[in-house]
C-alpha cells in the first residue's frame, strides 16, 4: 500500500470517525434531557447546549476504557490496519444510516462490535472467546437488571405512604452515591491509575483503614455525597414538589447524558485505536477528542429535533415513569463504562421504559414489538459480522493489501 493511499485511508477513517461520532451525538444523547422538557424544566435549545457540553465531557474524561474494548479487545493476534478501521466504520455507519432512514431499531454498540469482529476475523486474527462471553453476558442482563430496577423505582415513586418529598431525595441520594465512585481522567490517582474516582482518591490519600475488607474511607465518601445530595432535593422539594421533581430531572438527566458520551464514544474511536496510537504515535486524548468533538457538534446540531419529538413521548409516559427509566439507565452505563463493554444506550432506556409502564400496570407494552425488537438487534450483530467480514476481503483485493 503506497504511501498517498495510507493517507487517504487516514482521512477517510477519520473522517468517518466523526461522521459516526456526530450521528451518536444527534440521536443517542437525546433521552436523557427529554423527561425535562415534557416537565417544562428547561428548553429544548438549553437542553441541547447541556447535552453536548455533558455528553463531550464524558467522552473525554471516562470513553478511554470501551474505545480501547472495541479497538483492541475483540480480536487476538492482528492490530487493526487503516484500511480495516476504515471498512469498519463504513459498516457500523452505514447499518445506523439504515437505521435512521428506516425506522429500524438498529443498535450502535451491535453493529459496531459485529462490524469490527468481522473485519478482524477477515484480516486472519483469532476470535477473543473470553471478551465475547463477558460482552454477551452483559448486553443479556441488560434488559432484565434495566427493567427491573426501573419497576423497583417507579413503584417506589407510586406508594402512598412515601411522599414525593422522601421518594425523590432517596433516588437522588443513590444517584450522588454512585457519583462519588465515577472513575475520571482527570482525577489523579495516588496508586498511577488511568482513571481515578473521587471516593478513591481520598481513599488512596490517607492511610488505609478496613473493616472486614471494606475501605472506610471509600464508604465515609460516598455516604457523605449521598447525603448532600438527599439533603439539597429534600430542601427543594419541601418548598415546592413541583420544583423538586423538576431540579432533579435536570440533574439526572445531566449526568445521564455525561455517562451516555462515556459510554457511547469508544463506538466511533475504538477502530482507530491502533491507527492512532500505534501507527502515527498520537496520544489518546487526542482520539478522544475527536470522537467528543464529533458527539458536541452532532448534539448541537441534531439534537433539538428529537429532542422535541422524544420529549412529547417522555411527557405521555408520566414525570415517574421517565425517572424509573433513567435511573437504571445511569447505573448500567457506568458499570458499562467500568468493564469496558460497548453498549447502545438506547437499549437501556427502551428497557427502562418497559420496567416502568409494569409497575404501572401498563396494557400497552406490545411483545410482538418487544420480540421483533430483540430479534433485529441479533440481525443487526450477525449480518454486521458476515459484512465486514465480506467488505474487507473486496477492499483488500481491490487495493492489493
Amino acid at each position: 500500500m503506497t504511501g498517498v493511499v495510507f493517507w487517504v485511508l487516514v482521512g477517510l477513517a477519520t473522517v468517518t470517525s466523526f461522521a459516526t461520532a456526530w450521528a451518536l451525538g444527534a440521536n443517542s444523547n437525546s433521552p436523557p434531557f427529554a423527561p425535562a422538557i415534557g416537565a417544562n424544566a428547561v428548553s429544548t435549545m438549553r437542553a441541547a447546549f447541556l447535552i453536548g457540553i455533558l455528553a463531550a465531557l464524558g467522552a473525554l474524561t471516562q470513553g478511554g476504557s470501551i474505545s480501547e474494548t472495541v479497538g483492541s479487545g475483540l480480536i487476538d493476534g492482528v492490530a487493526f490496519t487503516s484500511l480495516a478501521a476504515t471498512t469498519g466504520l463504513l459498516t457500523a455507519t452505514a447499518f445506523m444510516a439504515f437505521g435512521v432512514y428506516t425506522g429500524y431499531p438498529v443498535p450502535a454498540a451491535f453493529a459496531t462490535t459485529g462490524a469490527m469482529v468481522g473485519v478482524g476475523l477477515s484480516l486472519g486474527g483469532d476470535p477473543a472467546f473470553e471478551t465475547y462471553q463477558r460482552i454477551a453476558t452483559f448486553w443479556v442482563l441488560v434488559p432484565p437488571v434495566s427493567g427491573g430496577l426501573a419497576y423497583l423505582t417507579a413503584k417506589l415513586l407510586r406508594r402512598d405512604d412515601i411522599p414525593e418529598t422522601v421518594a425523590i431525595p432517596l433516588l437522588a441520594s443513590i444517584v450522588g452515591g454512585i457519583v462519588a465512585n465515577i472513575q475520571l481522567s482527570i482525577i489523579p490517582s495516588p496508586t498511577g491509575a488511568a482513571q481515578e474516582s473521587v471516593a478513591g482518591f481520598v481513599s488512596g490519600s490517607i492511610p488505609a483503614l478496613t473493616v472486614a475488607g471494606v475501605d472506610v474511607a471509600t464508604v465515609v465518601v460516598t455516604l457523605l455525597f449521598a447525603a448532600v445530595s438527599f439533603q439539597l432535593i429534600r430542601r427543594r422539594t419541601q418548598v415546592s414538589v413541583d420544583k423538586g421533581v423538576k431540579t432533579f430531572l435536570i440533574v439526572l438527566g445531566s449526568v445521564v447524558a455525561f455517562s451516555s458520551g462515556g459510554s457511547q464514544v469508544g463506538l466511533a474511536t475504538g477502530p482507530l485505536e491502533n491507527l492512532y496510537r500505534a501507527e502515527l504515535g498520537l496520544p489518546a486524548i487526542g482520539l478522544l477528542a475527536l470522537g467528543a468533538t464529533g458527539i458536541l457538534s452532532g448534539a448541537w446540531m441534531g439534537a433539538p429535533r428529537l429532542l422535541q419529538a422524544t420529549s412529547r413521548e417522555y411527557a405521555q409516559l408520566g414525570i415517574r415513569r421517565s425517572i424509573a427509566a433513567l435511573v437504571p439507565g445511569f447505573v448500567i452505563a457506568q458499570l458499562a463504562i467500568a468493564l469496558g463493554i460497548p453498549i447502545s444506550f438506547n437499549n437501556i432506556i427502551i428497557s427502562g421504559v418497559i420496567g416502568g409502564g409494569l409497575a404501572g400496570g401498563s396494557a400497552s407494552i406490545s411483545r410482538r414489538k418487544i420480540g421483533f425488537t430483540v430479534g433485529f438487534w441479533f440481525l443487526t450483530l450477525g449480518m454486521s459480522i458476515v459484512i465486514g467480514f465480506g467488505l474487507y476481503r473486496l477492499f483488500a483485493t481491490l487495493l492489493g493489501a
